[in-house]
């Protein structure tokens, strides 16, 4: 098993440093394997239970900002305890999992590791936590603001109408109008029809 000051010295990449000893404790003590991954759209992590000679594992987005990170890690980390506690008796994101995870959670609130404004956001989500932080808006607004080097980069919804923007993986769109919860995008080339949710990050086509 990989040393704790290893440990640390990966950590120190992803989480902030005051969160580095709580996250080696929670790595050693369950035996989790975290395997950092490519971006993908979909999801921030993961956790698998163990199968087949396998024990916890846990994957992360590797673009992840140090305090999403360490919510996203956190998260997983709930679900690694709600099935310790309960296998599969309890719904994935029940009373049980989202119990774990403000326990987990709110010591790192209690350290005032998030700025204000992320600290804000988190002690409102964990009142009721969802399957995703990308679904509570206030959250993922107050984390983007964290990001580095994405000046560029909107979300969906604070662009006009009529308004031409492209996506991270390059494709190009015009925005529409609101139906339900997502905009109805078309794509430039196809002209095909989207439905894109309001909080993809974009980027404004100039000309």
């Amino acid at each position: 098993m990989i040393t704790a000051d290893k440990l640390r010295e990966a950590l120190m990449k992803y989480v902030p440093a005051d969160a580095v000893e709580t996250c080696v404790d929670w790595i050693r003590t369950y035996r989790i394997s975290v395997r950092i991954k490519h971006t993908r759209a979909s999801k921030y992590g993961d956790y698998r239970a163990p199968q087949n000679g396998q024990g916890h594992i846990i994957t992360i987005n590797h673009d992840l900002n140090p305090y999403a990170f360490l919510i996203t890690f956190t998260h997983e980390v709930a679900h690694l305890t709600c099935y310790n506690k309960f296998r599969d008796r309890v719904a994935p994101h029940g009373e049980e999992w989202k119990s774990e995870f403000r326990l987990l959670l709110k010591p790192f609130l209690d350290m005032k590791i998030f700025p204000d404004n992320v600290a804000m956001a988190v002690a409102n989500y964990i009142k009721d936590p969802a399957a995703s932080s990308c679904s509570d808006v206030h959250l993922m607004k107050a984390l983007k603001q964290h990001n580095v080097g994405e000046e560029d980069w909107l979300h969906l919804e604070d662009i006009p109408y009529n308004e031409k923007f492209e996506i991270k993986s390059g494709q190009q769109f015009v925005k529409g109008e609101k139906l339900r919860k997502n905009f109805t995008c078309f794509d430039l080339k196809t002209k095909h029809k989207y439905f894109i949710h309001p909080l993809m990050e974009v980027r404004v086509i100039e000309g």
